[in-house]
């Protein structure tokens, strides 16, 4: 049985939702919408201030959000000036469940898992871009995927031409800081470096990264003189104090720059994940 004192309480666009989508039950999305205190930390909790479910679209021109399009997971709940992606398992016979198992069920556990391969693009044109985020990890999903391994993790889409074209910066779960390049589909990486110690393991140990605490982390994309050069930062207890951990660069040297300005955004891997502080900038 609902109760309605607390269906009545969800911001009107959510309780629409809650009535006449079929991706979720009243329980699922109050669950995870329940959020944590985060007044307490020096981060900036915003960059998602309208309430709202972004649903996975086919084209940006059809996305219900002007500045982000869920180009895959499902959907994106944003409230409170937090994001989240879909949490727990998505209901047997509802929308994005039964078009994941037909569609992609290897890598979404029989489309009980859309989240698994996330990806939320920020739209417009940027050529210089700086991305900030803090995430917290709330749950890894174990799927049998072989597309589950070392390489996944938290990564920032910068010079988005499209999903074959693109810088990667990010955070994996194997603990290191990462640049990659995909370049007509294939990946070149710029630049690797471990950060959390620890031992990857698919099975005993398949997420170095901490659960339930709020990390940091921030890109920083420029060029000059034909060279892309690329940073990484990491804010590893949520202080506001910023770590420089990678400097990578491409030089051309593993096939061609990605000079024009694109979109930017964010892909996260096989986790139950959320966001808040996002902000991105042009570098002057």
């Amino acid at each position: 049985m609902v109760d309605l004192s607390k269906l009545l309480a969800l911001p009107l666009i959510l309780l629409q939702f809650v009535i006449h989508s079929q991706q979720s039950t009243y329980k699922q999305l109050h669950d995870a919408l329940q959020l944590k205190n985060v007044s307490s930390l020096e981060i900036p909790i915003g960059g998602f201030e309208e309430d709202t479910v972004i649903e996975e679209s086919s084209d940006p021109s059809k996305s219900s959000s002007t500045e982000w399009w869920v180009n895959s997971g499902g959907g994106f709940v944003t409230i409170g000036g937090i994001g989240k992606t879909f949490h727990g398992d998505s209901p047997a016979g509802s929308k994005w469940q039964t078009a994941y198992e037909r569609t992609n069920p290897t890598d979404t556990d029989n489309g009980l898992h859309p989240q698994n391969i996330f990806r939320l693009v920020r739209t417009g044109s940027w050529a210089n871009p700086t991305q900030q985020v803090y995430f917290r990890i709330n749950k890894d999903n174990l799927s049998d995927s072989v597309q589950r391994n070392d390489s996944n993790g938290i990564l920032f889409f910068n010079r988005y031409l499209d999903g074959e074209n693109l810088y990667y910066a990010g955070i994996r779960v194997d603990g290191s800081i990462v640049v990659k390049k995909k370049l007509n589909g294939l990946y070149y990486t710029l630049g690797l470096t471990q950060y959390y110690l620890g031992t990857y393991d698919r099975e005993k140990n398949p997420n170095l990264l901490p659960k339930n605490t709020w990390i940091g982390i921030m890109s920083e994309v420029y060029s000059r003189e034909n060279i892309v050069l690329i940073n990484v930062y990491v804010d590893p207890n949520a202080t506001g104090q910023w770590e420089l951990v990678l400097e990578a660069q491409d030089n051309g040297g593993q096939g061609e720059l990605l000079l024009e300005p694109g979109n930017a955004g964010i892909r996260t891997d096989f986790m139950d994940i959320e966001f808040t502080g996002y902000s991105i900038t042009e570098k002057k």
